[in-house]
């Protein structure tokens, strides 16, 4: 099975400010071998002020491509949209939208990236979200669209005793109605066993959201303790087993492996990240078939 390869769009936003640069930001990525991008729905609509403010405050800036025409950049661009990526409250507001708007660029997966403002801690929180995703994810079905769910790290709580968060809603969410976009950096930086979650996932993982983890200490630098910080890192430059995992992912059948990082990038430029990280992608999978 052919397996898509994309960037998120969240790690391109620094390249994305103007149309110009947009252009030569996606010719990039489809130059390095991928054959898709992954969009955020609050990246391509105008965003206020404060949003940006936020998103660069917590080292993850969004720039300024929301007022871009980004139907015809990607169609340009050749790229195939993966997903689009929501939230929770667009969709209960109004399915039917967020459906038309992934249909509208080709894909049929719309991916809720976790809840803000949430009780992480609580139990009962869990199995209430378990039951508003199942709702959320039927209306989507309804319009033809599939909805995903996106994790981090909170979702490693534990809150019934060895239960964790996302124990509940892999238990608790109907197949038929919701689906995972596993992000396997963000479980080993929390300290799960990645391996285990993915085969757990099986066939429910979807989409495989990908990144290494590392540090990044150039000969020249002397180190003033002997811990470092580790962060995110390309793929094939840091220690997590990639290599492991992409078998479980190729084996569950998924059906893309999105790259996102949100920096530490070789050379402080998500566009050279991301070409070192093809290097891997294209030398480990088999995309072709």
């Amino acid at each position: 099975m052919k397996i898509q390869t994309g960037v998120q769009q969240f790690m391109l936003g620094t390249a994305l400010n103007r149309e110009a640069q947009a252009r030569q930001t996606l010719a990039a990525v489809k130059t390095a071998g991928y054959t898709g991008i992954e969009l955020c729905g609050f990246m391509i609509h105008p965003t206020g002020m404060m949003v940006r403010l936020l998103t660069r405050a917590a080292g993850m800036p969004t720039g300024n491509g929301g007022k871009l025409d980004w139907h015809a950049l990607v169609k340009e661009s050749g790229l195939a949209v993966i997903s689009l990526h929501t939230d929770l409250g667009s969709v209960e507001r109004d399915a039917a939208a967020v459906a038309a708007e992934a249909r509208s660029f080709g894909t049929r997966y719309a991916v809720i990236t976790g809840m803000y403002r949430f009780a992480y801690a609580d139990a009962a929180a869990w199995h209430d979200l378990a039951a508003r995703l199942n709702k959320a994810g039927a209306a989507l079905d309804a319009q033809g669209v599939q909805l995903l769910y996106h994790n981090h790290n909170c979702e490693l709580q534990r809150v019934e005793g060895e239960k964790r968060g996302y124990d509940i809603l892999l238990a608790e969410t109907d197949p038929a109605h919701l689906n995972f976009e596993f992000d396997s950096y963000w479980f080993a930086e929390g300290g799960a066993d990645v391996a285990s979650v993915m085969k757990a996932l099986g066939s429910r993982m979807k989409l495989w959201h990908i990144n290494d983890r590392g540090t990044r200490l150039s000969p020249a630098e002397k180190a003033m303790t002997p811990i470092l910080k580790t962060d995110s890192m390309e793929l094939g430059t840091g220690n997590l087993p990639l290599a492991a995992w992409a078998e479980i992912a190729k084996a569950n059948g998924v059906e893309a492996i999105v790259l996102e990082s949100h920096r530490n990038w070789v050379g402080n430029d998500p566009v050279k990240s991301l070409q070192v990280s093809a290097r891997w992608l294209n030398t480990h999978l088999d995309t072709k078939e």
